[in-house]
């Protein structure tokens, strides 16, 4: 049976995106597209749906996550910026945050903890567009602690770029006596998010955790 899902925030250049790859999936159904731009609020629509997507505003995307879950509803989250372990979890709902969709992204990510073993400093660049709201960004969050936990480095500076003509790009520079090492990412499209999305649709639902951070906990 296919996946019934709704994208919140679906007026938004993300959102547009997120549509056009589901409905471009065989086994999902674009059932809603939610957002205040279209007239369409994402309480009326719960019933109808298996999975909500969510790419709103840091103001908002939190209320939309407990609604789905109060709902029993799983929920994908693209929305940085806000805390999610306010979410209360239950009613057998699953919710995934990935601050970053993008595969290439989750293994900068990955190496850049590995690296961190071995290499003594780092610092992260990232920049992204200039109507991005939250600063520094979630993948660099992400990365900061994804290092801590690797290496016990709890001091990583985030330098945070915003400019028109970016879409989303990070480095990780690494320092040590006569050599550095960069780890790089650069997102030149968003449809590069969209196969790591559809993933996310598809795996929310058998998550063993009921709030999980991170694309890579669900990567075959």
């Amino acid at each position: 049976m296919a996946i019934r899902v709704a994208v919140a925030g679906a007026a938004g250049k993300m959102g547009v995106a997120v549509c056009e790859a589901v409905e471009g999936a065989d086994d999902m159904v674009l059932a809603a597209q939610v957002d205040p731009a279209l007239g369409v609020d994402l309480a009326d629509v719960l019933g109808e749906v298996d999975v909500v997507v969510d790419f709103t505003r840091p103001d908002v995307a939190l209320g939309n996550i407990q609604a789905a879950v109060d709902a029993g509803v799983h929920v994908v989250v693209g929305t940085s910026g806000f805390d999610m372990s306010a979410v209360r979890p239950g009613n057998g709902a699953k919710v995934l945050f990935a601050p970053n969709f993008a595969i290439g992204a989750v293994l900068m990510m990955q190496l850049a903890a590995q690296a961190s073993k071995y290499m003594p400093k780092v610092e992260i660049v990232e920049l992204h567009h200039d109507q991005k709201l939250d600063k520094p960004s979630g993948t660099a969050k992400r990365t900061a602690e994804m290092i801590a936990e690797a290496s016990g480095k709890t001091d990583v500076e985030i330098h945070s770029v915003r400019l028109p003509g970016i879409i989303a790009n990070q480095e990780v520079i690494f320092g040590e006596l006569g050599q550095t090492l960069t780890i790089r990412h650069d997102t030149t499209d968003r449809r590069g998010f969209m196969p790591g999305v559809l993933l996310a649709i598809r795996k929310v639902g058998s998550m063993d955790g009921d709030l999980v951070t991170g694309l890579e906990h669900v990567l075959d």
